[in-house]
């Protein structure tokens, strides 16, 4: 998996849209409270279930896999 060059500011924007992206489906509702690794696992299921973005093999799921994910995502809007 290759590092992408801004990687951590396309993860904020990927939780950002996420997070809105989610509450205008009106599937969740985020609280201040909620940690960014919890956000980032709902927000990639969120999208893996909606077939927004291809889901990764069961066994290859980690946190630093789900960034990625979400990054290359977010790259795209």
């Amino acid at each position: 998996m290759k590092k992408l060059k801004n990687e951590k500011e396309l993860v904020k924007k990927a939780i950002i849209a996420g997070v809105k992206y989610g509450e205008e489906r009106g599937v969740v509702e985020f609280e201040p409270t909620d940690s960014a690794k919890e956000k980032i696992e709902y927000i990639y299921r969120l999208l893996v279930h909606d077939k927004v973005i291809q889901a990764l093999p069961e066994d290859q799921v980690s946190q630093q896999s789900m960034q990625h994910k979400l990054a290359i995502w977010a790259s795209k809007l």
